[in-house]
């Protein structure tokens, strides 16, 4: 049939092999960004990317996804740290370090006139996705879903107050420093397919389209899943049949579910 041409292409499999890796891991990290009102701080770290990538370049590093990686460890502990011991609110603090860290990493990138070698990654494409790399990624679902299934009661707790978690001897500094690092592996690993301008997008959609119309816990994992997974899937055969970049596509699949949910929970009063 002609709606499945295109899986007789190798890079159209690699990529949908690597939808339904990427879009589980946003959907079950999303359920947790929306409800620690972590939106920004997801996005912040994205942006990060370039900064990970201009230190690369400094130090001479080849592979500067290993750059991005640790750069964003970095950016996200940082954000931790002083968010947690300043008055200023956490958007404040988030805003100030984004925008000194997308600077800083424009400035140095576009030395020389040599951005447009880096340009890709504002879109990414994940139709260039490889073997190995399709490996890394099942790598980062596994240590997610590992720290999902032990953690995920106390990082619940920590969210909700950090006070009663701490009195329950729960360790909240460990708990959402371990949650920034993860969240910081998953948006850097993915970047490079997803892209540095949709990839909060693909994090916040799912989990707040499920969020519009859950009435417990499970259900809003579920579904937040279920859309992730609907959207990319969806998204990455649109874009095939329409010769338009998957990331995007994927994103107005996720939209207009954001806004079908949004509609439904006001009709019904979920």
């Amino acid at each position: 049939m002609e709606i499945f041409s295109w899986i007789k292409y190798d890079f159209m499999k690699y990529a949908f092999l690597a939808v339904l890796i990427i879009t589980p891991l946003f959907g079950l990290m999303g359920t947790m960004i929306v409800n620690r009102k972590m939106a920004f701080f997801s996005d912040a770290l994205g942006h990060s990317a370039l900064t990970g990538i201009a230190v690369g370049v400094i130090f001479g590093v080849e592979n500067t996804s290993i750059s991005m990686v640790v750069f964003a460890v970095v950016f996200a502990l940082c954000l931790n740290q002083i968010s947690s011991r300043i008055a200023a609110s956490t958007d404040t603090v988030i805003s100030v370090f984004s925008s000194c860290s997308v600077a800083l990493g424009l400035a140095i990138l576009s030395k020389g006139g040599n951005f447009s070698k880096y340009s890709g990654i504002l879109v990414g494409d994940i139709l260039s996705i490889t073997p190995q790399e399709i490996l890394y990624l099942v790598l980062i679902f596994i240590i997610t879903l590992i720290f999902w299934l032990f953690g995920f009661n106390s990082l619940l707790a920590v969210s909700l107050n950090r006070t009663l978690a701490a009195s329950r001897r729960i360790p909240v500094a460990w708990m959402e420093n371990l949650f920034a690092v993860l969240t910081a592996l998953i948006v850097m690993v993915s970047i490079k397919w997803v892209g540095i301008l949709i990839i909060n997008a693909l994090l916040i959609l799912p989990a707040a389209s499920a969020r519009n119309i859950s009435e417990n816990m499970r259900e809003y994992h579920f579904l937040s899943l279920l859309f992730s997974l609907f959207s990319g899937i969806l998204g990455l055969i649109i874009s095939y049949f329409v010769n338009v970049a998957t990331g995007p596509s994927i994103v107005i699949i996720a939209s207009v579910i954001y806004f079908s949910t949004y509609m439904w929970g006001r009709k019904y009063n979920v």
